[in-house]
């Protein structure tokens, strides 16, 4: 469902432990996200669309643009 997820990571030579570890979640909590087998929530979206430096919409494959939106104020959910 999510393959972008698992290429991002793997791209910036990530395992899923490492990744799962930036989320403050299990390696078997986030493994579910980049199978499909559980919905990822918005603020975890946001967090791996600022971390891989890309958009949200990239992630879900709405876009095939990486690079993320010109953004002119600060976001409200970067220090979470």
């Amino acid at each position: 469902m999510y393959p972008r997820l698992r290429d991002l990571r793997e791209d910036n030579d990530m395992n899923q432990t490492q990744v799962a570890h930036l989320l403050n979640m299990s390696q078997t909590g986030y493994s579910k996200y980049e199978t499909g087998e559980n919905d990822i929530p918005t603020l975890v979206l946001i967090k791996l669309a600022e971390h891989y430096h890309t958009s949200v919409d990239y992630l879900l494959g709405r876009t095939d643009e990486r690079a993320p939106y010109p953004s002119s104020e600060k976001n409200p959910y970067s220090d979470r």
